[in-house]
């Protein structure tokens, strides 16, 4: 069964130890957004599919990333977020695996599961019957001489 979350409200997520993030859910809205990204639309044609996940994996962050603890600059001052300052957390290979896994891969799964077929209750094979019966041996002759 899907369950919606119909609050559409921010979450927290741990991404990696010592960072958390306040997320916006993964809605339509957002994903057509980061499409729009000029980072991911002006993408040349061809481009290598690792840059095309970076360049969409930071449009999306860029979009759902609305706080985080554990984040500061070179003199250990918190820092809030900013398009830049998300740019380079997901330049580290452990945030964006874990942005990838977390909440991105997170969506596609519910996305592919919508996508599976379940049972037809009362569907045209409803309470069918076999018709098909085994066969039965041919009536034996009498060899002539």
């Amino acid at each position: 069964m899907l369950t919606l979350d119909l609050t559409n409200a921010p979450q927290w997520r741990d991404l990696i130890p010592g960072v958390r993030v306040r997320l916006r859910p993964l809605t339509t809205a957002l994903m057509v957004s980061a499409r729009g990204d000029p980072a991911v639309a002006d993408l040349p044609e061809g481009a290598a599919s690792e840059e095309a996940a970076l360049a969409m994996a930071k449009a999306l962050a860029r979009r759902a990333i609305l706080e985080w603890e554990g984040i500061g600059d070179a003199d250990g001052n918190p820092i809030e977020p900013s398009p830049e300052a998300i740019d380079a957390l997901l330049d580290l290979w452990p945030a964006f695996e874990a942005f990838q896994t977390h909440y991105v891969a997170r969506a596609l799964l519910l996305d592919a599961e919508k996508n599976a077929s379940s049972l037809l209750p009362t569907g045209p094979t409803a309470g069918a019957t076999a018709t098909a019966r085994p066969a039965q041996d041919p009536v034996p002759t009498v060899p002539h001489d």
